[in-house]
């Protein structure tokens, strides 16, 4: 559980997830796209609360340990917000 179940699924961490190596597909679709601007808004939006669902996640093994406010709890909470998000863009 926890930060490394959220980045399994984000496959940053390991390479069983359907997202493993979504970077790339994503810049091969861009060049597939019709409407390059809409296409590329959408990518951006969806990066966005991909890497802020994985920088969330990644903090929240260390948020104990840490001077920070933040708890794991609210970290991965965060993270769940921003792949909800991101998911909408997929």
């Amino acid at each position: 559980g926890g930060g490394d179940a959220v980045r399994n699924y984000l496959g940053t961490q390991g390479v069983k997830s359907n997202l493993f190596g979504i970077q790339k597909v994503l810049k091969i679709l861009r060049e597939e796209s019709e409407d390059i601007v809409e296409y590329t808004e959408a990518m951006d939006e969806f990066n966005a609360y991909y890497y802020q669902a994985e920088g969330a996640a990644y903090q929240s093994m260390f948020a104990e340990h840490s001077s920070a406010k933040s708890t794991p709890e609210s970290l991965l909470a965060t993270a769940k917000q921003d792949i909800a998000k991101m998911e909408k863009y997929m």
